[in-house]
């Protein structure tokens, strides 16, 4: 797995290194610099989403668990620092953000990872309603315009799997299955398996929350719209501005690809030249283009590194402690 993921990730690199040379490095690199200070902007607006984001994980918890929103702040950034800068699937720092709000105490372990799954939901059906309204501005553009087939497609296989959690949630389906994963576990003594003992019910926990749900769902939706500001802010710095709701269609295209192409670390090179047919509708150069998508990239190490080294420090820790 570990191989494959290393693969992804120099595949991605590759493609997102083609794509530069195909338009010119001097190019794009002029473009990059022309943003200036509007990279800053990007790197704020992101932290500030991130931390959004991390307290509409939060708010599926309230009002039945009484703790503090920063644990899931923190934690938010080091998941998205996982799946930006890891050569792991888009998953993998979910799985780790569950595990370490579970070690912090905050949470149990089968609540913790009930959390996340919920969250993910919550993320991808407010993901799926800023895709619509990114076509929507996209179709008042031009009629058949070759970006919208993919990710119609996309949407298409994306809606009966948010359908299907959907089902299974509201009608116990879960428990079932989580039942017989104890059983497996349990015959062969895996530890792992330990925290799927009460998922159902602690999905059923979440689910039946409607509060929390709401105001999770409304903080996630604002999150994404506050994402676009990102698009915005760089090509205005870059000499091409556009509007917001042109930004509002480039960023949920570029999001859907970079949903879609998971195996990549970050989306890496698909989100980019996602990126680059989305802003050429608009008008923008493509070497613009891909300098926006090299400026949207800045957040991911300037945030991520020391998200990740956070994580490296809280995981060492722990490993003393134990040992002592």
């Amino acid at each position: 797995m570990k191989v494959l993921g290393s693969l992804a990730a120099l595949f991605g690199l590759a493609l997102l290194t083609g794509l530069t040379a195909y338009y010119g490095f001097g190019s794009v690199g002029q473009a990059v610099a022309s943003a200036g200070w509007g990279a800053v902007f990007v790197i704020l607006v992101r932290a500030a989403a991130l931390a959004a984001a991390g307290i509409g994980w939060w708010l599926l918890l309230k009002p039945a668990v009484a703790c503090p929103p920063l644990p899931f702040v923190g934690v938010r950034f080091i998941r998205e620092a996982i799946n930006s800068l890891f050569p792991v699937a888009l998953v993998g720092g979910d799985i780790v953000g569950a595990r370490l709000v579970a070690k912090l105490g905050v949470l149990g372990g089968s609540l913790a990872l009930a959390s996340v799954l919920i969250d993910i939901f919550v993320q991808v059906v407010c993901l799926l309603i800023f895709v619509l309204a990114g076509l929507a501005v996209l179709a008042t553009r031009a009629e058949g315009n070759p970006l919208t087939a993919p990710i119609a497609i996309t949407l298409a296989v994306a809606t009966p799997a948010v359908a299907g959690f959907f089902l299974a949630l509201n009608f116990g389906a879960f428990e079932p299955v989580m039942r017989r994963l104890v059983e497996f576990g349990e015959r062969r003594q895996w530890a792992a398996f330990s925290h799927v003992a009460g998922l159902g019910n602690r999905l059923q926990q979440i689910w039946r929350n409607h509060w929390g749900l709401s105001a999770s769902f409304l903080v996630h939706l604002a999150v994404l719209f506050v994402n676009a500001t990102e698009v915005w802010i760089a090509l205005a710095f870059m000499g091409h501005p556009v509007t917001y709701a042109a930004a509002v269609a480039i960023e949920s295209l570029g999001q859907a690809s970079r949903a879609a192409a998971f195996p990549l670390p970050g989306g890496l090179g698909v989100q980019d030249g996602t990126l680059i047919a989305a802003c050429v509708v608009f008008g923008v150069p493509a070497e613009t283009a891909l300098g926006l998508a090299l400026v949207k990239r800045i957040p991911d190490v300037v945030l991520g590194v020391p998200s990740l080294i956070a994580w490296q420090a809280m995981e060492g820790r722990r490993l003393l402690f134990k040992h002592k």
